[in-house]
């Protein structure tokens, strides 16, 4: 507005009073001229910026820790006047509605599984295995390797139930190591419902893809790996971050560390802590999976050992 009041007056030679009357400002704003400083705000900003280049401005004002309180509303002015706004790419959408995702209620109660790809310096391919919380959003476990059989994801989680227990159900999609006998076998021997999506339809995994988007486009698409230990070193330090640093929307902006600690929810009535290598729900050694396997189940790790399963 101001600035086609001086066109108006640079133009046709008008008068400040007209120019406003005819662009319907009044004057007193047009004179007006602003006395705050914002140029505390806007080095901090600048800062956190570069530190965190795909925050928005949001998640940026948590780590602020300015002297004076400023609100939301002058840190979008600023935010956008330095020109930090991130740009949004653009993401195609699957056509059709998916079958919608309960809602958790406590920590445990249902984990999301789903891979992903990226590569080192020589080229190498490697994937990752990322492993969420459906309720406090946590990622639980990312692990790096070159491949992952249907033996290394469930070794995984196994690692992932001795420190926070059993959950009641895992979701993941149809891949070959989520729909060997090996995986459906060890699901049936810890009684974990699994739940896997319809082909096609990644959505039913929301969540987990909403925090893969976030993993490919805050540390995958900014990281150099010099080699496979480097990748997971990189990757263990974010994912420490992610838990116990970054804010997260959905939790009102708190840390998933933070959300889960100050609800006491580590454990669950589906989620007994193992510890000294016990399976409490068997009542039998953790590690002696073959002894508490069902007939089906037992089949099935006889079958992989003699290389009859394909993964």
């Amino acid at each position: 507005m101001k600035a086609s009041v001086e066109h108006l007056r640079s133009t046709f030679a008008f008068s400040q009073r007209r120019a406003c009357g005819l662009i319907g400002l009044a004057v007193s704003t047009f004179r007006y001229r602003t006395i705050g400083d914002d140029t505390a705000l806007r080095t901090r900003l600048i800062e956190l910026a570069r530190e965190r280049p795909r925050f928005g401005y949001r998640r940026l004002q948590v780590f602020l820790n300015m002297p004076e309180a400023v609100n939301h509303k002058r840190v979008w002015r600023v935010y956008r006047e330095a020109g930090l706004v991130v740009k949004r790419r653009k993401r195609k959408r699957l056509v059709g509605v998916g079958r919608p995702l309960e809602a958790a209620t406590f920590a445990n109660e249902e984990w999301a599984l789903d891979f992903l790809s990226d590569s080192i310096a020589s080229q190498r391919r490697i994937r990752l295995l990322n492993v969420a919380d459906a309720y406090t959003r946590e990622c639980v476990a990312l692990e790096v390797d070159t491949s992952f059989a249907s033996r290394r994801v469930t070794r995984t989680l196994e690692r992932v139930i001795g420190e926070r227990g059993v959950p009641r159900r895992i979701r993941c999609d149809n891949g070959p190591e989520l729909t060997s006998r090996h995986f459906l076998a060890w699901c049936a021997q810890w009684r974990i419902e699994l739940l896997h999506i319809q082909p096609g339809r990644p959505m039913q995994n929301g969540r987990l893809e909403s925090l893969n988007g976030k993993l490919r486009d805050e540390f995958l698409n900014v990281s150099w790996f010099q080699n496979l230990f480097d990748a997971r070193r990189q990757a263990e330090v974010w994912r420490r971050d992610y838990n116990e640093v970054r804010p997260h929307s959905s939790l009102g902006y708190q840390a998933p560390a933070a959300f889960a600690a100050a609800r006491n929810s580590v454990t669950s009535p589906f989620s007994i802590p193992i510890s000294d290598g016990e399976d409490r729900r068997q009542g039998n050694p953790a590690g002696s999976l073959r002894s508490t396997l069902t007939p089906a189940s037992s089949i099935a790790a006889d079958s992989y050992d003699k290389g009859e399963v394909t993964h």
